[in-house]
């Protein structure tokens, strides 16, 4: 059969998680630079296709194709490895300590980030045929994004803080469900179909995403945003980072592990 049975799958997220602490900082640059990169072109194509068609499903219902790619390759994201790492520490691996768990979040962050700008200084300059005309409709788009989901949240103070958080949980909530959806099955359309389900919710209910913002936010300053790149980190990507963590680990990770690999013993019939 090609899909695997809960307790299976939840002992794949723990051996994953445990894989990933212990790579070599090399390939965890790599492989997060590739997927902050490839994540960023995908925000790019459905953000062309909703301004192309005016229909955001539409863009939506086409997001996930990146996120396939880029699971399929191999390469790592920061609202995944939220979600996996914490679970080899908690299963008391050997070897694994905070220390080795943090490191990992360190270098995928960065790795993340410097892919996605990559694809913002690239993209800025297909939107601006290399700077020399305002940008397109797109690019437009893309920056009054940034403007909206940055001093729109700032000017509300703290229930912006609190709704920016709280998109960040119920994000990754969605976005880690996907990576788990992958590894349920052993096909590569059953991985696809179980990763796409979850993305295209996230995506279509505007929720925030750390490593889609790494891309949205920087190209749409350089596309003449007008906000700072002060308000990108205090009222997007910090708090988006927090509720990534919170909302992957405490929905997906850890009820998983909870349920199916220490399970609770089972009742007595009376």
């Amino acid at each position: 059969m090609s899909y695997l049975a809960p307790a299976e799958f939840v002992t794949k997220m723990v051996d994953a998680g445990e894989s990933k602490i212990f790579m070599a900082t090399r390939d965890t640059l790599i492989r997060a630079y590739m997927a902050g990169a490839i994540l960023a072109l995908s925000a790019v194509f459905a953000v062309t296709v909703t301004v192309q068609t005016g229909f955001p499903i539409i863009g939506a219902i086409l997001f996930p194709v990146g996120f396939c790619m880029l699971y399929l390759l191999g390469f790592d994201l920061l609202t995944g490895v939220f979600v996996l790492t914490p679970l080899a520490l908690i299963d008391k691996r050997p070897g694994v300590t905070i220390g080795g768990v943090l490191k990992n979040w360190g270098l995928v962050f960065l790795g993340n980030f410097l892919g996605a700008l990559t694809v913002a200084i690239l993209m800025s300059i297909v939107f601006t045929y290399g700077f020399s005309q305002e940008p397109d409709k797109v690019g437009k788009v893309i920056a009054g994004i940034g403007v909206a989901r940055t001093l729109g949240y700032e000017k509300f103070g703290a229930a912006g803080m609190l709704t920016l958080f709280i998109r960040g949980i119920l994000c990754n909530w969605m976005v880690s469900t996907g990576v788990v959806g992958a590894m349920i099955s052993t096909s590569v359309s059953g991985k696809v179909i179980a990763m796409w389900m979850p993305i295209m919710l996230f995506f279509g209910m505007a929720f925030e995403h750390s490593v889609v913002n790494m891309f949205l936010f920087p190209s749409a300053l350089f596309l003449g945003g007008a906000f700072s790149w002060m308000d990108y980190f205090i009222w997007n990507e910090v708090p988006t980072v927090l509720g990534n963590l919170v909302g992957g680990l405490s929905f997906t990770g850890l009820t998983l592990y909870a349920t199916h690999i220490k399970t609770a013993p089972k009742r007595k019939l009376v």
